[in-house]
C-alpha cells in the first residue's frame, strides 16, 4: 500500500485534533478485551528503560502509556513526551503531571529536532502506520537513537475486528479503507531496512463485547468506518444484534510490537 498523501495527513490532523475519539477507543478496549492486563501495561512490560535511560515517546497520544508507572517515569533521566497535535500534548500534560524530568513538545517524526545518538530508547505506538513518508521517519528515529538503543513500536494486525464489522455493515472499497501501511505483517520488513536486529511480539486478546450501545459509539468514532456514519443508531443496532449470541458479541484481535535494534 503507498504512503498517505496530503489529504490523508489532514484527515489524521484534524481526527487527533483533540483526545475525544482516542478516548472513546481506549476506554471501549479497556472495558471489553478479554486479557485483563491491559494492552498498554503488557508494552511497558516488556520495555528494557533502565536508571538513567533519556527515553522518547513519538506520538505519545492522551499519556496513557504512563497512567499508573510513576516508578518508570522517575527511572529516566529525560522522558521526552511529543505528538504532533498541540491539542494532544496537552490532554498528556493534564493526564500525567508536571515531572522535573518529563518534557512535552510537538514532534513530527520525520523531522526530529533532536541530536543524533541521544536516546537509549525510543518509542512510537499505534502511529507509524498514520506517517507519510515511513522511510523518512525510521530514519529519524534511527539518527537520534544510540547505537545500544532500542526502538519499540506497536501496530495491529491485518486479520483484526475491525474487517470482521466491515464485513458485516457491508463495506468495500471507499467504504471501508482500511490503513495497513505498518502492520504486525509488513512491519519487519519496513523495520529491517533501518535495522539489525528486528522481532515481533504477539499480543493475545480479544474482544467480549456485553454492551451493544458502546459498540454502536466506538464504530462512530472510526474513521475507516465513515459509511456507517450515514446509517441510524437504529440500523446500526438491528446489524449488529444479527450476530449476538447469549447477549454478547465475541471478535478477535491482532495486536503486537517489534523491537528493534
Amino acid at each position: 500500500m503507498q504512503g498517505l498523501g496530503p489529504n490523508d495527513s489532514l484527515a489524521v490532523k484534524d481526527q487527533y485534533a483533540t483526545s475525544k475519539g482516542l478516548d472513546i477507543r481506549i476506554s471501549f478496549h479497556d472495558r471489553y478485551s478479554t486479557n485483563r492486563q491491559g494492552y498498554l501495561n503488557w508494552l511497558i512490560s516488556n520495555y528494557d528503560i533502565r536508571e538513567g535511560f533519556k527515553v522518547l515517546e513519538i506520538g505519545c497520544g492522551s499519556g496513557g502509556l504512563w497512567l499508573s508507572h510513576d516508578d518508570v517515569i522517575t527511572r529516566c533521566q529525560e522522558l521526552f513526551l511529543t505528538d504532533m497535535s498541540e491539542g494532544m500534548i496537552k490532554t498528556a500534560k493534564e493526564n500525567i503531571g508536571q515531572y522535573d524530568n518529563v518534557i512535552y513538545q510537538i514532534e513530527d517524526i520525520q523531522n526530529l529536532s533532536f541530536e543524533n545518538d541521544l536516546f537509549d530508547v525510543v518509542i512510537a505506538n499505534a502511529m507509524l502506520y498514520h506517517v507519510p513518508d515511513l522511510d523518512r521517519g525510521l530514519y529519524e528515529v534511527r539518527r537520534v537513537l544510540k547505537d545500544e538503543g532500542i526502538f519499540y513500536c506497536a501496530t495491529f494486525g491485518e486479520n483484526n475486528f475491525t474487517d470482521i464489522l466491515a464485513d458485516w455493515f457491508k463495506l468495500s472499497g471507499e467504504d471501508f479503507n482500511p490503513n495497513h501501511n505498518f502492520t504486525m505483517q509488513n512491519g519487519y520488513d519496513k523495520l529491517s531496512r533501518h535495522f539489525e536486529s528486528v522481532t515481533p511480539l504477539i499480543y493475545e486478546d480479544s474482544l467480549h463485547i456485553t454492551d451493544m450501545e458502546d459498540l454502536v459509539t466506538y464504530l462512530k468514532s472510526l474513521s475507516s468506518f465513515k459509511a456507517v456514519l450515514d446509517l441510524s443508531d437504529d440500523r446500526i443496532r438491528d446489524i449488529l444484534n444479527e450476530h449476538v449470541s447469549f447477549g454478547t458479541i465475541d471478535l478477535p484481535k491482532e495486536y503486537g510490537m517489534f523491537i528493534c535494534r
